[in-house]
């Protein structure tokens, strides 16, 4: 057995991921024909190595800053310089690295496509350098990026799912990657940049960049987000590109609330006044089989019981329908705000003593070891009148607790069972 004292590996997210590979195709792309030309087969030692068969530059590590200030280096899986419709366009790509977090997307690989965009006439860059809002960054989404439908998340509906510090993150990595072209190609020439102060300088023409078009793409995109909430959140086509700080901690609550949050947004946006917080899919199986709101009101809330109380509140709705299984839902009942073993697995012996403060003849003195034990006890077909009394009062008294928390939001708690059916409710 592992010792609980063991240190969990960090992970970088997808966000930081996409960055570096991003930076790593803008230097391919800037510096390639460059390096081709000025250095052939005599290779300066700092310049980057050449590959063999297109003569591109290979970058096997890319360092990019993080939003605290910090720099990482990551290892580049793969990259390529080719020609398309007689333009020159550069890939490299990333294995996502979860460290020991539990993440779906651990192993993923993270492509950025990079391609230079011309302005066609000094007209339209002139209309552009007055356009306060054009950037000479534009990040894209491709295969296996999840488009917005709905609205209420932070991405406005019809653009690709890449958050807005990851696309601050890649364009940030792109920057840098335009400042040490240039500087790679300087110590090769020693010609210096044409200084600009609307446009980056292409390190070889040295004739300003009007724009720079990144697409992030994950090939193994939508079948990934089959195991994610994406759909629910109306997120279609594939995964997103997430992070706030680039950093994945393992078995983080981060994911978690954040979910919790945007299906929230998502809820509200579409104009739910009613959720559904549900402490597993069985739960919520349970109750859409039952009931069938709309997918947007139904809000997978995990282990984060108080949490997502407290966003309900925070969203104002009118009304919250709490689902759990036996052992969560007698947890919640005896008001514990967080409702995962790791935060303490249920003391049996108060659990015992709960119960038969409502119904003493239910529950025999006989030693239990966990709360399913308690529940089996209790299917017995001699207690089936005193059962179904007992079971209600475990709703009622969740129901109690969430409202005490959730303020005056009414909830209405339902107990499913392990065969996926709503079996008592609060009222």
């Amino acid at each position: 057995m592992a010792s609980k004292n063991k240190n969990l590996r960090s992970g970088y997210t997808t966000g930081a991921c996409a960055a570096a590979a991003a930076k790593a195709a803008t230097m391919i792309l800037l510096s390639g024909e460059s390096v081709n030309r000025l250095i052939g087969k005599s290779q300066n030692k700092q310049s980057p190595s050449i590959h063999p068969f297109t003569h591109s530059p290979i970058y096997r590590e890319i360092e990019i800053p993080f939003p605290d200030g910090s720099r990482h280096t990551f290892k580049i899986h793969n990259s390529q310089l080719i020609t398309h419709n007689s333009q020159l366009v550069a890939r490299a790509t990333v294995i996502k690295d979860a460290g020991d977090d539990p993440d779906v997307t651990n192993g993923a690989e993270i492509s950025a496509t990079v391609r230079l965009i011309k302005q066609r006439s000094s007209r339209a860059a002139e209309q552009q350098n007055k356009d306060k809002d054009a950037s000479v960054l534009t990040v894209k989404g491709g295969e296996g990026i999840g488009i917005v439908t709905k609205p209420g998340l932070a991405i406005p509906v019809g653009e690709a799912a890449i958050n807005p510090v990851p696309r601050k993150m890649i364009k940030e990595a792109v920057m840098e990657a335009i400042t040490e072209s240039g500087e790679l190609v300087n110590r090769l020439i020693g010609k210096p940049q044409k200084p600009s102060s609307s446009h980056p300088i292409h390190p070889f023409t040295h004739s300003p960049v009007h724009q720079i078009e990144i697409t992030i793409s994950v090939p193994d995109g939508e079948k990934l987000a089959k195991k994610t909430l994406n759909s629910r959140l109306g997120i279609i086509g594939g995964i997103s590109i997430l992070g706030t700080t680039g950093i994945v901690k393992p078995i983080s609550a981060e994911a978690w609330t954040a979910t919790i949050t945007s299906s929230m947004d998502v809820a509200k946006a579409m104009g739910r006044s009613e959720i559904v917080l549900s402490a597993g899919r069985s739960s919520e199986k349970a109750h859409m089989n039952k009931f069938n709101l709309p997918q947007e009101s139904y809000v997978m809330m995990g282990d984060y019981l108080e949490f997502a109380l407290l966003e309900a509140k925070k969203h104002g709705f009118k009304k919250i329908h709490l689902c759990a299984q036996w052992a969560k839902m007698l947890k919640i009942a005896m008001a514990t705000p967080q409702t995962h073993v790791r935060h303490g697995a249920i003391d049996i012996k108060k659990a015992v003593e709960f119960l038969r403060s409502y119904q003493p003849s239910a529950i025999s003195s006989q030693p239990f070891n966990t709360a399913m034990e308690i529940f089996e006890f209790l299917r017995h077909p001699a207690l089936n009148a005193q059962r179904s009394a007992l079971l209600k009062a475990v709703c009622i008294a969740a129901k109690k607790y969430a409202e005490s928390i959730a303020s005056e939001i009414p909830v209405i708690s339902y107990l499913v069972s392990y065969e996926g059916k709503i079996i008592a409710q609060s009222e």
